[in-house]
């Protein structure tokens, strides 16, 4: 049985902060440091290997110094898309757990793209776009890290065969594919939702941001700071 005053949407660090205007902690400089690193690493990945996909684009090799440099830096590029974002992962993960009210939010679709927030559930810390998002990230990473450790020829080439090595070179590059659309509709969502970005680069959003958009995650926070100790 979950206990009373467990928060259900509040992660450490989650605060109310009072003031004119009211603002909220979202997220703490390490979360932002690594969600930073983990753009940055999957940016650097999708050049690099869009200049190895085909000739047509191979002048991106010119970003890492010639084709052999890019070669030789992708699948490290790779290492830490994973590690950081599995870092970010086991921070974030409950948060993410669906629930019903994604279902009510997804059929209300049109609501958000019209900005009827008015027509919307209330919710946590995460809608259901952004958990679609994490989760597709999630096993996308999960399976270019596993296609890329067996085309990894300089490490592990005499642990597959060429027939094994061919099917993953096709599987990284179907999920290489769909890793580039999934992080451009986040990057486009964080864009189009005003006040996003704030809470990736201050760390904080305003309470009005929170009312409108999470106000599930707002009335938790508010009720830890009347539950908490006078100041």
């Amino acid at each position: 049985m979950a206990e009373p005053n467990k928060p259900r949407y509040a992660q450490p660090g989650d605060k109310v902060l009072p003031g004119k205007p009211v603002t909220v902690n979202r997220y703490g400089p390490g979360a932002r440091l690594n969600h930073w690193i983990t753009a940055s690493s999957l940016i650097l990945l999708a050049l690099s290997g869009l200049a190895l996909f085909t000739p047509a684009l191979f002048f991106l090799t010119g970003l890492f110094g010639g084709g052999q440099n890019t070669r030789a830096l992708h699948p490290w590029f790779g290492v830490v898309l994973f590690i950081s974002f599995f870092v970010f992962f086991f921070q974030l993960w409950k948060a993410n757990l669906p629930e019903r009210v994604d279902w009510v939010w997804l059929r209300k679709l049109r609501d958000v793209v019209g900005g009827h927030e008015e027509n919307l559930p209330e919710l946590g810390k995460y809608n259901a776009g952004q958990k679609i998002v994490f989760w597709a990230m999630a096993g996308l990473i999960l399976v270019l890290i596993g296609s890329g450790v067996v085309i990894w020829e300089q490490y592990f080439s005499a642990y597959f065969t060429i027939p094994q090595m061919r099917v993953a070179v096709l599987v990284h590059s179907i999920a290489a594919v769909l890793i580039i659309c999934v992080f451009i509709m986040h990057v486009y969502a964080a864009i189009w939702t005003r006040g996003t970005l704030r809470a990736m680069t201050r760390g904080t959003v305003t309470g009005g941001w929170a009312w409108r958009h999470h106000r599930k995650w707002l009335r938790e926070l508010a009720g830890q700071r009347k539950a908490g100790p006078a100041e």
